[in-house]
């Protein structure tokens, strides 16, 4: 049976999905694309974000969520659209699979903010999971908020044992953040607007059957990024 929160954090998810009916044009691919490349060129400049970079280098996949969007009056809601990117055999990154997610929170909150995070993948299991329809992070696969300040090297880190660490930026304050709870969902028609049709994330990032040249600058800018 599907949880009540889980049930909360799935119609927002279709609420976020609901401006991007409009015409194909692109715009807000766009959009998405340049500021997710621009989360990454504030994360790697932040030296508080080394272990970050150190556990990239090692990742299977990365997703960039450049602007997620809080907001509470006793009952807290959190969404946002982002990217999953996987690592090539040769070290590069795919083209972007588009994403959404969704959580929700109980108790007394009022107020509201904005950040960006950034997901690394750990595990093929989690990577896998993530291509479903939707997958729970915490319950799906494992979640944590990424170490900071821990001076984690890149030789150590597939040790770890988790499948996903999550960090955040949130008015110039970098964390590792926990988004344990939330929803990752496919947004089905930004990938289709993308790719000719093609809305598979599988297809996608792992079997390379589709491409579009304006994904290539957050493309080369995630290679630079997990590279030594």
């Amino acid at each position: 049976m599907i949880s009540f929160k889980r049930f909360f954090a799935a119609a927002l998810l279709v609420v976020l999905a609901v401006p991007a009916a409009r015409a194909a044009d692109l715009t807000a691919q766009r959009e998405l694309l340049s500021r997710a490349q621009f989360t990454l060129e504030r994360f790697e400049a932040s030296p508080k974000m080394a272990d970050a970079r150190a556990l990239a280098r090692n990742a299977k996949g990365i997703m960039i969520f450049p602007s997620l969007i809080k907001g509470a009056l006793f009952v807290g809601g959190e969404g946002g659209n982002g990217v999953l990117l996987a690592r090539r055999a040769d070290g590069s990154w795919s083209y972007p699979a588009f994403y959404s997610l969704a959580s929700l929170s109980f108790g007394f909150q009022v107020g509201g903010q904005s950040s960006e995070a950034l997901l690394i993948i750990m595990s093929d299991k989690a990577l896998r999971a993530l291509m479903e329809d939707q997958a729970k992070l915490g319950g799906d696969v494992s979640a944590a908020a990424g170490p900071v300040g821990t001076g984690v090297e890149a030789s150590t880190t597939t040790s770890l044992g988790t499948d996903v660490y999550t960090y955040s930026n949130t008015k110039g304050l970098f964390v590792g953040a926990s988004l344990e709870g939330a929803v990752v969902a496919r947004r089905e028609d930004f990938n289709a607007q993308v790719y000719n049709g093609e809305v598979d994330p599988r297809r996608i990032v792992l079997e390379e059957t589709a491409q579009n040249p304006i994904a290539d600058p957050l493309r080369e800018q995630l290679t630079r990024y997990s590279s030594e």
